[in-house]
């Protein structure tokens, strides 16, 4: 067996580890029963997953322009995807659409005005 041969072996369980995570994230999305479940089945392993199929396809393609694109396309989801889920489930706290009764430990009670009353979608 050649390097490449390697190489390919190793980009397709790449590949099809990234595209389970990604179909968990997906499926995380549906089951979870509230936002903040929700938003970390969104982040994390759909994250984790883009990055296994980045790295594989790297892996397969091995041409630098292609490879190069690739790391701008993992350094860009790394940085907008934490930030806007972080966004999102601070606006959602403020509003009121966190549900109390499923939090383990509530950090941003001191630290942000919350509304008595629900506002937006549940």
């Amino acid at each position: 067996m050649s390097l490449t041969d390697v190489l390919d072996v190793v980009a397709a369980a790449l590949l099809l580890l990234g595209a389970l995570l990604t179909l968990i994230a997906a499926i995380g999305l549906l089951r979870f029963p509230d936002l903040l479940t929700r938003m970390h089945s969104a982040t994390k392993p759909q994250v984790l997953g883009l990055l296994l199929v980045v790295l594989g396809l790297a892996l397969r393609l091995r041409d630098p322009s292609a490879t190069a694109l690739l790391v701008l396309v993992a350094v860009f989801q790394m940085v907008t995807s934490p930030v806007a889920s972080h966004m999102a489930g601070r606006a959602s706290y403020r509003a009121g659409q966190v549900r109390d009764d499923l939090l383990v430990a509530d950090e941003l009670s001191e630290a942000l005005p919350r509304l008595k009353e629900n506002r937006g979608a549940p």
